[in-house]
């Protein structure tokens, strides 16, 4: 028979692993659509003939895009080495790490979800004047000209808004991660880094 407390510390311990094993998830997703939404974005052009001029659309036209580009690539980066830790991690055995270490990822972590986000928002807001114009600027609707380049984009910021989204999960699990480190210390001191 068990005792109440070796149970504690056995459910502490699975609820750690599957924290663990949600954040290696998340980030292989991260990993994964941050590649398709950058991907889907730079392979993307269309010509078309307009008043006998032949006109290429590509993202390099937007530069929301190419920042959605390059942060996409950043966050995958980033997210392929906390895999790479993740593994090592869970391969050792060691659940538990540092403060400093949880707080570089906690940042790390923050710091790539708002670049994700700030980056879906301008992609997603100069592809909304891409597709209705501005008529008090008279800025034309350029998705009438270029369907194909404009769905194909589409597609790309629809994958960075579910990778922001991740970031945002993941940062929330970072939080936990951090934080549960500085609980369970009832009676103590523990204002103490």
């Amino acid at each position: 028979m068990s005792s109440p407390g070796i149970v504690a510390v056995y459910h502490a311990r699975v609820g750690e692993k599957r924290v663990k094993m949600a954040e290696l998830v998340i980030r292989i997703l991260i990993l994964g659509l941050g590649v398709v939404a950058a991907v889907l974005i730079v392979s993307n052009t269309e010509l078309q003939l307009i008043f006998s001029i032949t006109k290429k659309a590509k993202f390099t036209d937007m530069k929301a895009l190419v920042f959605l580009v390059v942060v996409n690539g950043i966050v995958a980066a980033y997210s392929l080495v906390h895999i790479v830790r993740c593994v090592a991690g869970m391969a050792r055995g060691s659940i538990l790490f540092s403060k400093p270490i949880a707080w570089l990822i906690f940042w790390g972590d923050q710091v790539v979800a708002y670049l994700s986000v700030a980056a879906v928002a301008a992609a997603a807001q100069s592809s909304v004047l891409g597709k209705y114009g501005q008529t008090e600027l008279q800025w034309m609707k350029t998705c009438d000209l270029f369907q194909k380049f404009c769905n194909q984009i589409g597609e790309g910021i629809a994958a960075a808004m579910l990778v922001s989204l991740f970031t945002v999960i993941l940062s929330s699990i970072s939080a936990y991660s951090l934080f549960r480190l500085y609980g369970g210390r009832k009676g103590k001191n523990s204002t103490r880094w």
